[in-house]
This record gives structure tokens, C-alpha cells and sequence, in this order.
């Protein structure tokens, strides 16, 4: 029997409107979820603050080894593999975020004035930076987080290392996910900066008898 016409639109109509439906399921599945965004922050203790005039120094751009380099946030279950969380990242690479709290540790004592580019004031000091490892770590329970930065101080007008040294923390995460991972980072990077401060003014002329 052939339809008439008003059945075969109603036909027609079901299967555009099925085919729809069928398109907006398909694509409402394949949109990926934001990711939560998540920031390198550190707060540090007060030091006495240095009655000489304050040494400029050169804070250069951090950089990360790779697997630490994007911003993506790792996590290990086992020695040796790398793996990142779907739905958890940093605002930025961590490298980028590093300087500014470099600066503001070097700087809470008054020993140093920071520049964090070329300028017009040449800098007596240059830091160089590398972050070696910034990974949560579920090998133990609680998870913990590990910080491990490498710094290289140099004179600048003597073209000289000064001093080099790795720095490495380490953190328990006060719940066993991503958000607990971000707290103990924090942590953990607030610990390394403080004693790189340290390290880079014992290093610095009038200290130790380097001057």
C-alpha cells in the first residue's frame, strides 16, 4: 500500500526529528569538561630585614624539566611514570608562576632588589632556576607531594658561578586527590623558595667572607 501524502510527511518528520536528537546526544558527549584550574601560591615568614643596601638581582625564567614543562599536573603510582590528571591543571605552566614568588622570597629581607627582565639596571647577580620535579605521589598513604628545584647564582660583572644546588621538599597531602595535592604543593614550594633565599644571601658579598 502506498502512504498517503500526509502520512508519508509525518514520516518524514519523525526521522528528521529522530536524526536531530540522535546529533545533539552525540555532541553534548563529545564536549569536554573544563578543566578545575588550580594556582602556585606561597606565603613566607618574616626575616629581619638587612641594614645594607640591597644587591639587584636577575631572577631568569625559570624553566622545567620535561613532563613538568605544560601545565598539566602529574602524578605518579609507580617509579619512573608520569601520568596527569583529566579534569585538574595549574592556571599556567609551573616555571611561569615560579618567578614572581622567587622574586618575593628573595626580596622579604632586604637583601635583594629583583628584576625579572633586562633592564636599564644592571644586575650584580643572576638566579637561574629548573624544577627537576613537581609530581604527587600515591606510592605512600597519605599521598605526598614532591618539590625539587635546581638554582645557579652567578656574578654577573665576573662572569662567575657563585654557587649551585638542588633544593627538594617534600609534603603530605592533606587528602588523597588532586585539591590535597595543589595544598601540600604549595606547601612544599613555600619550604624550597625560603631556604633558596637563604642559600642565595649566604652566597652574596659580605656573607660567609665571599665578599
Amino acid at each position: 500500500m502506498i502512504p498517503s501524502s500526509s502520512a508519508a510527511a509525518r514520516l518524514v518528520s519523525t526521522a528528521v526529528l529522530a536524526f536531530a536528537l540522535a546529533g545533539c546526544a552525540l555532541l553534548g558527549g563529545s564536549r569536554a569538561q573544563a578543566p578545575s584550574l588550580f594556582a602556585l601560591e606561597a606565603t613566607f615568614d618574616a626575616v629581619p630585614a638587612h641594614g645594607t643596601p640591597p644587591l639587584t638581582i636577575l631572577v631568569a625564567a625559570p624553566v622545567a624539566r620535561p613532563g613538568y614543562d605544560s601545565a598539566r599536573m602529574v602524578y605518579v603510582t609507580r617509579a619512573y611514570e608520569l601520568r596527569f590528571f583529566a579534569r585538574h591543571e595549574w592556571v599556567g605552566p609551573p616555571a611561569q608562576m615560579l618567578a614572581l614568588l622567587l622574586a618575593e622570597a628573595l626580596e622579604r629581607g632586604g637583601r635583594f632588589r629583583t628584576v625579572l627582565s633586562p633592564s636599564d639596571v644592571a644586575p650584580e647577580f643572576r638566579l637561574e632556576t629548573e624544577i627537576l620535579a613537581l609530581q604527587q605521589e600515591f606510592t605512600l598513604q597519605p599521598s605526598q607531594v614532591r618539590f625539587a628545584l635546581r638554582a645557579q647564582m652567578v656574578d654577573v660583572a665576573e662572569h662567575r658561578v657563585v654557587g649551585s644546588e638542588d633544593f627538594e621538599a617534600v609534603e603530605p597531602a592533606p587528602s588523597d586527590d588532586p585539591y590535597g595535592g595543589v595544598v601540600a604543593a604549595n606547601r612544599a614550594v613555600a619550604r624550597v623558595l625560603e631556604d633558596l633565599a637563604k642559600w642565595c644571601d649566604a652566597r652574596a658579598p659580605g656573607r660567609d667572607g665571599l665578599d
